[in-house]
């Protein structure tokens, strides 16, 4: 039973439940808002360059192997350009470049200022995708110490934590999750999952009180058998001081016997 649950768990993470920056997915930009600019149509703080606006159009029209040339060029002669940094990285990323993205991402994580949790939160996406929980989960920590309202990094931080082993810790994450995104078309399978983890946790608890018992258990056997061993040699040991004790009152001749 316990093998069965956790099978489904990491089932309904994989494909599932994790969330994705959708920029990674379809080449839109990120919350639907471009890290270049802004959802109300705003100046664009990375849109000043040609090949900055070239790039970004690329990447929107989901032509990511078109649009890193542009946006390489930007990150070169602008090193602290952010959005055009964001757009690369993502780009890199739908291109299956995850070393490239990574590079990037951290490059910027720094002096990501406004959009600190996303780059935490895309740096947790691609570690995730390459099987490095570890980093994946400081990441989506990272991401949720900058904005502790980002419903998707509790998510990917309780998938990971399962990945990891980490049940009890997950659970509070979904929760968390639900409690930001209340009409989550996801809600049916974390609530499943949630269920299932519980389940997990409390076959575990049954196993270690059982386990206890046993070892208990043996301990009194043992003790038992070592008092039941040590008393047969203390009344060994009286009934030989006995033997002893009654061959002194053994009468004793004096004098000299002779032979006829």
């Amino acid at each position: 039973m316990r093998r069965f649950n956790q099978c489904c768990i990491f089932f309904l993470i994989t494909g599932v439940l994790f969330a994705q920056n959708p920029g990674i997915r379809d080449g839109s930009s990120p919350g639907g808002t471009s890290p270049g600019g802004s959802s109300q149509g705003g100046t664009s703080p990375g849109g000043s360059s040609p090949d900055f606006r070239q790039g970004e159009e690329l990447f929107l029209r989901n032509r990511p192997a078109e649009a890193v040339g542009f946006l390489e060029k930007v990150n070169a002669a602008e090193p602290a350009n952010i959005p055009a940094a964001l757009y690369l990285a993502m780009a890199y990323e739908q291109l299956g470049r995850a070393d490239n993205a990574i590079a990037v991402y951290r490059r910027i994580l720094p002096a990501g200022g406004e959009y600190t949790a996303l780059i935490a939160f895309n740096l947790g996406n691609v570690y995730y995708a390459k099987g490095t929980a570890a980093f994946a989960e400081q990441f989506y920590t990272q991401a949720i110490e900058a904005d502790p309202g980002y419903a998707s990094a509790y998510l990917n931080r309780a998938n990971t934590r399962i990945k990891t082993g980490a049940l009890a810790e997950a659970v509070p994450d979904y929760e968390l999750y639900l409690a930001l995104e209340p009409a989550s078309s996801k809600r049916p399978q974390i609530e499943r999952l949630i269920s299932l983890v519980e389940e997990e946790a409390a076959a575990a608890e049954r196993h270690r009180l059982a386990v206890e018992a046993a070892a208990r258990a043996e301990e009194e056997r043992r003790r038992q058998l070592i008092d039941e061993v040590s008393a047969s040699l203390q009344a060994a040991a009286e009934e030989t001081q006995g033997f002893t004790a009654g061959s002194e009152d053994v009468t004793g001749y004096e004098g000299e016997f002779e032979l006829e």
